[in-house]
């Protein structure tokens, strides 16, 4: 039995104008050919086929057959391929970027990067993103070592040589434990309270935090990576900690996290930078991206405090 042979863009484009247009004379006027061109077009394409696409008799307007129907799915795919082939090509020639590294701190409320990632995705369906989702100083380290070509940091990036940022707002921070641990049962703690019981305490393995303590009050420490993980800590009564207010507002409704009244330890706030390298300005997509994230930032509404992990 002899293979199908390899059809043309051009010939499937005349097959899709055709179905899509109804007509062949349609389709003439879709791509600006001639009847004929558009006929001639289909009898090759089928004949690369080995298979009729439309039928022939019985109808006026063309109609697919079993074997078009089966195909149709088919050539759209190929031909949508093709589009974005000549998309992503002509945003190369532009300048646009193929692909961008976007780093951000595990802090970032999940709805914010959730609009701005959404935008993203309409304004530059042709660019590929890899997001990275980091705590502390690995933000900053990773745009530094050029495996990110931008990040939404914390405040440890100010200062960074080798790093440009800008201000990207802010998230508050509370300290909170279950219900059912012991300062989550006070209703007033007193001070020097949280010392007494294991805290626990968001770190990171990059060479900006290490050996450094933020906001730790206890020496007795759990210290965790992953700010999911602590939060999944907390509920289990294990200790208390500070955590990212939108993060946590379910389970202060929901009772399942109590925000702590620590006179000594209130909480404070945690600000966002946009980062990038100095030597390596971000290209029109990623320029794009931290304009988000700061627009959204400048929304934020600060509390007097300090930094809070």
């Amino acid at each position: 039995m002899a293979n199908p042979g390899t059809p043309s863009f051009e010939q499937l484009r005349i097959f899709l104008a055709v179905v899509d247009a109804g007509s062949f004379a349609g389709a003439g006027r879709r791509l600006n050919r001639a009847v004929s061109v558009i006929s001639y077009g289909i009898a090759n394409l089928e004949a690369q086929l080995g298979l009729p696409l439309f039928e022939r008799e019985g109808s006026r307007k063309p109609v697919l057959t079993t074997a078009g129907r089966a195909l149709l799915a088919e050539a759209r795919a190929i031909a949508h391929g093709i589009d974005g082939l000549r998309a992503k090509v002509k945003g190369l020639l532009d300048g646009l970027e193929a692909e961008v590294d976007l780093a951000v701190d595990v802090m970032l409320p999940a709805d914010r990067l959730g609009r701005v990632l959404r935008a993203f995705a309409q304004e530059y369906p042709t660019v590929s993103l890899r997001l990275h989702a980091e705590a502390l100083g690995a933000i900053t380290a990773l745009v530094l070592d050029r495996q990110a070509i931008v990040g939404v940091s914390g405040p440890l990036a100010a200062g960074v040589e080798g790093v440009d940022c800008i201000a990207a707002g802010s998230v508050p921070m509370v300290p909170v434990a279950a219900p059912d641990h012991p300062l989550g049962r006070l209703e007033r703690i007193p001070p020097g309270a949280g010392r007494d019981h294991v805290q626990l305490v968001l770190t990171d393995r990059s060479r900006f935090t290490e050996g450094q303590d933020f906001s730790v009050m206890s020496a007795r420490t759990w210290r965790l990576a992953d700010l999911g993980a602590k939060h999944a800590l907390l509920r289990e009564g294990i200790g208390w900690g500070n955590m990212p207010l939108p993060m946590i507002e379910p389970d202060l409704v929901a009772g399942t996290l109590v925000r702590l009244a620590m006179p000594d330890h209130p909480g404070g706030t945690y600000r966002f930078a946009g980062v990038w390298r100095r030597d390596t300005p971000p290209g029109p997509a990623a320029s794009w991206l931290l304009d988000q994230f700061v627009r959204l930032g400048a929304e934020d509404r600060e509390e007097d405090g300090f930094i809070d992990l």
